[in-house]
């Protein structure tokens, strides 16, 4: 019984130091953060340049840029719910919400969602109404 309780109270002795070498912040620590390549809305271009692939338990952070040339939004109920949202960042101001199903540009802007990727499987964000590749991005979670 002591050697199994030993690993336990030199963790517990050690304190800080242990919880400096795992992060103090866990999964929202900066070594666990990775920043995703923007996303597009633009009349006529491309949402992505390519795929994304992310991998559970990282926090990530994109940037989506619209242009103004045109109402444009993202739907993708699916991937939204399969991860968690720290926050979505519109002109400084910083949103907290439960869970979304789209998000939308009436004017050019740019909006950033810092987010950890939960459950693996296949996803989309796709403009809706618009069935082209390019109108989309595939996501996969791993």
């Amino acid at each position: 019984m002591l050697f199994r309780a030993l690993p336990l109270a030199l963790a517990l002795a050690a304190g800080p130091a242990i919880a400096h070498d795992l992060g103090f912040a866990g999964l929202l620590s900066a070594g666990n953060k990775e920043d995703l390549p923007p996303l597009t809305l633009a009349a006529g271009q491309p949402v992505s340049d390519a795929p994304l692939t992310l991998q559970s338990g990282t926090y990530y952070e994109i940037e989506i840029e619209a242009d103004g040339s045109q109402e444009l939004a993202l739907a993708g109920a699916a991937f939204f719910r399969a991860i968690w949202i720290d926050e979505i960042v519109i002109n400084g101001l910083e949103i907290r919400p439960l869970g979304l199903d789209s998000v939308e540009f009436d004017e050019a802007g740019t909006m950033e969602i810092g987010f950890i990727a939960i459950k693996p499987g296949r996803y989309t964000l796709a403009i809706p109404g618009t069935e082209g590749e390019t109108q989309r991005v595939e996501i996969t979670i791993q």
